[in-house]
């Protein structure tokens, strides 16, 4: 199918596996277009052209323009997009990924809305941070004891071992710089894994605003998932860097957690990681629509229901 100016929409069984993607840009004080299937991003050093097909998502802070032909591209190949703040530390709004069924997204909600299912995936996600001890037997408040002895344990370790200073997780909001270095090297790596989180949980059809341990954001399922991997991830990424003089912190960690996803083949393990916390269901399903029946839950989608009978 043609779109205007002859650039082919792309079809969705075409365009890549979300683990075949690249991580996440952030683009602040440029202008975002599009020419044919790249989005070109222009600033006052010149033009880069970026493949639509290989990003997962695009972090827009300040200074950033983005025109409506960039956008379709965007929405037809399925680009998560954010608007943040200065430093990508800051969150306004965001746009929605290209879903193609709801399999995960009921399952999600099914787990979600029942207090068993529930603690059940609670607890999962305690477990994935506790692999090498037995925590089934622990209450949700002991698990959550258990958690923050644990993140509070790993601050101090790093801070020891990169000679960093360390008075506690402090940051502000409307102050950025008002933080110390390792709190800004926090914060910059961390929105960096929300914002995958964001996408990928989109991508899979999922709602990033159904949380199990965190619940009440729109973006709840998100600080889940982002939190079973900081300690990983960004937590050694910022203390390492905040140890050294680097003229432009934020944007070095960006970048080094950008490498780090790569290498860790996160997008791959996210996948796998959600699956596994709403139930060994297969995500390449694409259902074709139906309509809700409250005698055989679906009803054949495409048929006149008359009195005559039925009718294609």
């Amino acid at each position: 199918m043609k779109q205007q100016g002859g650039m082919e929409k792309p079809v969705l069984q075409q365009l890549p596996v979300l683990g075949d993607r690249m991580t996440f840009l952030y683009l602040e004080h440029c202008r975002i277009s599009r020419e044919d299937g790249a989005v070109t991003v222009r600033d006052i050093d010149g033009v880069v052209y970026i493949p639509a097909a290989a990003i997962t998502v695009l972090l827009l802070g300040p200074g950033t323009e983005i025109t409506h032909r960039a956008m379709e591209l965007i929405g037809d190949t399925g680009i998560s997009i954010i608007w943040v703040g200065e430093y990508g530390v800051r969150y306004y709004a965001h746009g929605r990924a290209l879903n193609s069924h709801t399999s995960l997204l009921e399952r999600q909600a099914k787990l979600v809305s029942n207090t068993r299912s529930h603690l059940e995936v609670v607890r999962r996600m305690y477990t994935m941070r506790f692999e090498d001890e037995d925590v089934s037997s622990l209450t949700l408040q002991q698990l959550r004891g258990r958690e923050g002895a644990r993140m509070r344990r790993l601050y101090r370790q790093q801070a020891t071992l990169n000679n960093v200073e360390w008075k506690g997780r402090e940051y502000d909001t409307e102050d950025f710089f008002g933080g110390s270095p390792v709190n800004q090297a926090l914060s910059a790596g961390n929105v960096c894994l929300y914002g995958l989180a964001v996408a990928v949980i989109s991508a899979l059809g999922c709602s990033p605003g159904l949380g199990f341990i965190h619940v009440g954001h729109e973006f709840s399922f998100a600080y889940d998932i982002a939190d079973l991997y900081k300690a990983e991830i960004t937590i050694p990424l910022a203390f390492r860097l905040a140890s050294e003089d680097i003229p432009d912190l934020p944007a070095t960690v960006r970048r080094s957690v950008r490498d780090a996803i790569v290498k860790t083949h996160l997008l791959e393990r996210m996948v796998r990681d959600i699956k596994y916390l709403l139930g060994d269901m297969d995500l390449e399903q694409q259902p074709e629509i139906a309509l809700w029946d409250d005698h055989h839950r679906l009803a054949e989608f495409g048929v006149s229901y008359g009195k005559g009978g039925e009718e294609k």
